[in-house]
């Protein structure tokens, strides 16, 4: 057997980025085995301190080209992991973790929390909003998509944002969801359909001025990239019940909103990651701290213990800025809502279903071999999939499960799950978290010819509106995995159960 090698990386591909080098051995081949219908386990071997277990099957498995794997072999390193280190089915490279990837760590033994496990976009998330409409009631669609072009502002700069004051921005970093309605920009009831209500404690926080100024100025904004607002209509009920708790029928009307903590938690991130990635230097056994005794495969791993100073210091920044992009779903929702009043004298008594969150790592009790572990549950690429008996979700979920939101891309379906009716999945209560990307951005913009897409998705009755020029090109359905097979797979894991599928008519780019 050749020598295992996650530290002592065989196969070592530099980033060309001035804060990291990764490091991903491509081993995990050689420990590959299947477990059943769509589930593979990588076995723990190396450095790795548990087994990672991925959500697909032989054929999905064949067509993963990068270096994913390894990424989540690499994070069954990370000191304190529990249970299995897990990749969705939409897994696909990312920085340090892999998009798709779910870990935790057993934060009263030694764990540790890595910003890498949650990813520059912090609280990145889907909120799905269910309108009184029927398709036919929705008049003069080109105006209206243009008239949502005009009002959701979207692209990479922060232009159209809510003019924040320094108190307004304050109470958005401490309170969320909720300083956003009384800021006007909300509706109370929206919050109890809301991923912990769109709170999270963020008391002791300490955020750098770049980041203040960043935040102070895109709120109420999408930004660009994979992030969208999209008009759909329920095209499919697959489970009854489910869409019947949810608030979901046929033929109606819904929109969903993709966006995140925009320039905030960019550079929470990156503050963060620097800070911690410095004190991490190469040693012949990989990347070692000295001051907690840390060696990991990979720099970009770079973690500190959870109840460290600067663990503490970055999950405080991190829940201040999901407090942010809870507000910023919040507001662009208000903005929704005030577009359809203009343009059909009613909001079609927009209700929300559910916002939740697809990049966050949140501390959660799970059971881990009979014990039960006090976890730092690290979410990148997927969402939280709770049972119908949790004490967090509101009573109408009761029995029925959590609201699991899969957007696809802008020319196919996307799809509403439900978690378990009661208890929890093996994957930490977690599920995927959209389609997946098969292209990186740069093949995608060199094949695809986006206007040429723009014009073949308005012949189906999709009409995309892109601030972007490139950005057609970059999110065309051909650059993702393929959403129904996503489902599939997620469902025959145990891990959700489908419930709706929603068409687009109407997408708002960045």
């Amino acid at each position: 057997m050749s020598r295992p090698a996650p530290i002592g990386c065989r196969r070592r591909k530099r980033l060309l980025t001035p804060v990291a080098a990764r490091c991903v051995s491509d081993d995990w081949r050689e420990h590959i085995e299947s477990v059943g219908t769509g589930l593979h386990r990588i076995k723990k071997h190396g450095a790795m301190k548990v087994d990672a277990m991925i959500v697909a099957d032989s054929e999905h498995l064949k067509r993963q080209t990068d270096e994913s794997p390894g990424q989540l072999a690499n994070t069954a390193a990370l000191p304190g992991v529990v249970g299995n280190a897990w990749a969705m089915a939409d897994f696909h490279f990312g920085y340090g973790f892999p998009i798709g990837g779910v870990v935790a760590t057993d934060i009263d033994n030694g764990g540790v929390i890595s910003p890498g496990g949650v990813g520059f976009d912090i609280n990145c998330g889907v909120r799905l909003c269910a309108l009184d409409l029927e398709l036919s009631d929705m008049r003069d669609m080109k105006k209206l998509g243009r008239r949502l072009k005009g009002r959701i502002p979207a692209g990479p700069s922060a232009k159209g944002g809510v003019d924040l004051s320094e108190s307004g921005l304050e109470s958005i970093l401490s309170e969320g969801a909720k300083a956003a309605v009384e800021l006007g920009l909300g509706h109370d009831d929206d919050l109890a359909s809301m991923e912990s209500n769109g709170l999270l404690e963020a008391n002791e926080r300490d955020l750098s001025e770049l980041a203040i100024k960043r935040g102070s100025l895109s709120l109420g904004t999408l930004g660009s990239g994979n992030h969208f607002l999209e008009l759909q209509v329920v095209d499919q009920i697959l489970d009854v019940e489910a869409a019947k708790a949810f608030g979901l029928r046929q033929g109606q009307v819904t929109a969903m909103i993709h966006t995140g903590s925009r320039g905030l938690g960019h550079q929470v991130c990156s503050d963060h990651v620097q800070g911690l990635e410095s004190k991490y230097k190469k040693t012949a056994g990989g990347w070692h701290a000295e001051k907690w005794d840390i060696t990991l495969p990979d720099q970009q791993l770079a973690a500190a213990p959870f109840h460290s100073r600067e663990g503490q210091s970055y999950f405080e920044a991190m829940q201040a800025a999901g407090n942010y992009a809870f507000a910023n779903r919040s507001a662009l929702t208000q903005r929704l809502r005030d577009t359809l009043r203009a343009h059909l004298g009613t909001d079609g008594e927009l209700e929300v279903i559910y916002d939740v969150s697809h990049n966050i790592a949140k501390v959660e009790e799970h059971v881990i071999h009979g014990s039960t572990c006090n976890c730092c549950v690290h979410r990148k690429g997927a969402t939280r999939a709770l049972g119908g008996d949790h004490s967090e979700l509101a009573s109408k979920f009761s029995g029925v499960g959590q609201p699991v939101l899969i957007p696809g891309d802008m020319g196919t379906a996307s799809y509403v799950l439900a978690g378990p009716i009661a208890g929890s999945n093996q994957a930490f209560s977690s599920s995927c978290h959209g389609a997946g990307r098969q292209l990186s951005r740069t093949q995608a913009r060199n094949s695809i010819d986006g206007l040429a897409l723009q014009e073949e998705l308005a012949s189906k009755g999709i009409d995309v509106y892109a601030n972007t020029p490139n950005v057609l090109s970059e999110e065309a359905p051909d650059a993702y995995k393929d959403v129904d097979e996503v489902i599939r797979l997620t469902s025959g894991a145990g891990l959700a159960r489908p419930v709706a599928k929603l068409r687009p008519f109407c997408v708002i780019k960045g």
